[in-house]
Formats: structure tokens, sequence, C-alpha cells
């Protein structure tokens, strides 16, 4: 992995490719290989860039509180593509890494060129999802690594289909190898999001929203009501997956992700 220090953060990221940069955003609690078969079949193409986020893979946390909100991730982000001299990206984000790209594109319109969202959804919180993240966090990091393992146990089946074994080893030692400190801190900030949806009426440009057929976490119908709101978007619905579709069928999602990439190209 390559590494970064911009005024905020020390960034490890993969970057791999020529051609228009293509930045993947992985999700919780999981690391930047999230994205592999995307960086293998992208990078014949793309310049594609995915990094590990703060608390997560190789990133430290850093001297930050007990809360990072999405807001510092977008702009640690926004600190590599400056970094690595990227005027503007696609940008690609699952979960959570869809609630960060939406807040990088609020902020920075002018950097995104195109906006993937994968298996994640606009609504601010919740008071019960508050309550539950707040209390989530406070198990992990009292429990550190054992609860972390305690909490990979109990999600996988949700994270990937429990008929696709062939992804399931891979997220679930992305899981508990996680920081929980870190865990903890996303958890704790994502809680405290805004609600993304008037910012989704704004996108001019065509966007890609894609969901696992048996997604529980971000069902199809939270997909629909994104395309609903994008001016211009396409939805996609990856059969036989679930909250990780890139990972769960991932020659689907890529022949997906690879058209849309394509409508975009600019004309030389």
């Amino acid at each position: 992995m390559d590494v970064t220090r911009t005024a905020n953060a020390e960034i490890h990221y993969a970057d791999r490719g020529a051609g228009p940069a293509l930045l993947l955003v992985h999700g919780h609690p999981f690391d930047h290989t999230m994205w592999q078969p995307q960086l293998d079949h992208f990078s014949r193409t793309h310049r594609v860039i995915a990094p590990d986020l703060r608390g997560y893979g190789a990133t430290p946390l850093g001297a930050r509180p007990g809360s990072t909100g999405l807001g510092v991730f977008a702009e640690d982000l926004v600190g590599l593509l400056d970094d690595l001299g990227i005027d503007d990206c696609v940008l690609a984000g699952l979960s959570m890494g869809g609630q960060i790209a939406m807040e990088l594109f609020r902020r920075h319109p002018e950097r995104v060129r195109g906006l993937v969202l994968a298996d994640t959804f606009p609504a601010a919180e919740t008071d019960e999802g508050k309550a539950a993240r707040n209390a989530m966090a406070d198990r992990l990091v009292a429990g550190g690594a054992e609860a972390m393992r305690g909490y990979a146990d109990e999600v996988l089946d949700r994270m990937v289909a429990p008929y696709n074994t062939h992804a399931a080893p891979h997220v679930h030692r992305m899981m508990c190898a996680t920081d929980p400190a870190g865990a903890a801190a996303a958890l704790r900030g994502r809680a405290e999001r805004p609600d993304y949806r008037r910012t989704l009426t704004t996108v001019p440009f065509p966007a890609l929203v894609v969901v696992g057929r048996d997604d529980s976490y971000t069902p199809v119908a939270d997909a629909e009501d994104m395309h609903a709101l994008l001016p211009h978007s396409t939805l996609a619905v990856i059969e036989e997956a679930a909250h990780l579709p890139n990972l769960e069928r991932p020659d689907a999602f890529n022949a997906v992700l690879e058209d849309y990439l394509r409508s975009l190209v600019r004309p030389s």
C-alpha cells in the first residue's frame, strides 16, 4: 500500500492503473480490500484509488475524539485527492462508504464527476438507530478485539448471504481485524449524520444505484427511493447477493459498474 500524510491524517491506500480516477470508499467495519475484485478489474481502464478510512485497516484513527463524523472522512478523501493531483473522480461508496460519498459531494461537488451508491441509504438516523449505534460503540470499546469478533460473528450472515460461502471468510477477517476504537468512533459519528435526500436531488450528472437483492440492512426499497431522488440515475439489483454484492457477485457488480463508467466517457 501507499501512504500519504495530509494536513489532518495519515492515509494508507491502494493506487492502481491509469486513466480517469475511480475512488472506492469501503463500508463499516471493513478496509480497502473489500474492493479487491474492482481493483483487479477496473485498474485495466482507470486509475483506481481504494483507501483505508481513518481508524480502519492500516490507517490510524489519529488523535481524534471518540467520534469520527462523515465530514471528517470526506475531508480525508479530498486531502488524498489533492495529494495525488486528482481534480475530480468517479466516486463509489458502499454502505457507510456511500454516505461518506454523499457527504463529499455535498461539500465538494466540483470534485465528483460520477456517483455510485451501493447498498446504502440517504436518510438521517432515527432516535432508535442513534441509540443502537452508540450502544454498539460502547460495547466495542469496552470489549476490544473480543467484542469485535463477537460482532462479526453476529452480523456475518447479514453482510454476506449465507449461500455465498466463497465471500464469507474474507468479510469475517476484515471485520475481526478492525480496530474497535476506530469502528466505535465511526458508529458515533454516523449516528449524527445529516439527511442527504435533498442533496441527491441536486446531482447534475448520471448516477448509479446498486443493491443486493437479499440485502436486509439496506433493502431494495431504499435503493428505489434513492433512484427516484436522483435526477439522472440507473438502478441495478444484483441477484443472489446481500449487503456486499461487489464481493458476493463480483462479475455481475463489475458488469453494471463497467456499463456506467463507459456512459461517462468524455468525448475526445
